[in-house]
């Protein structure tokens, strides 16, 4: 018998999958990240972690690489966070020095 999986946390996971790349996106194209919270895409990661060891541990199937694939999108919009943060403070502080 094929082992089911739930429609459910299968749509709420694309749901995600589908935001993240906006968010990522947005800060390719702009290079602007003040606006995100690092700590809050913190938190998500560490959600997606527990998520991915609950299916790994209890529940393994395929909705499992859709946890993975997420918790890669979350993390690379941290990336881009820390990558383009200092300059955008930089930026601001050389905008508001000069005034």
């Amino acid at each position: 018998m094929p082992h089911s999986f739930s429609i459910f946390e299968t749509l709420m996971l694309l749901c995600f999958a589908c935001s993240w790349p906006i968010s990522i996106y947005k800060s390719l194209k702009t290079k602007f990240v003040l606006g995100k919270s690092p700590a809050f895409e913190a938190i998500i990661i560490l959600g997606y972690i527990f998520g991915i060891i609950h299916k790994l541990v209890n529940d393994f199937d395929i909705v499992t690489f859709l946890w993975i694939f997420n918790l890669m999108l979350v993390s690379f919009d941290l990336i881009l966070y820390y990558r383009y943060a200092h300059r955008n403070r930089k930026t601001l502080g050389e905008k508001f020095d000069h005034s």
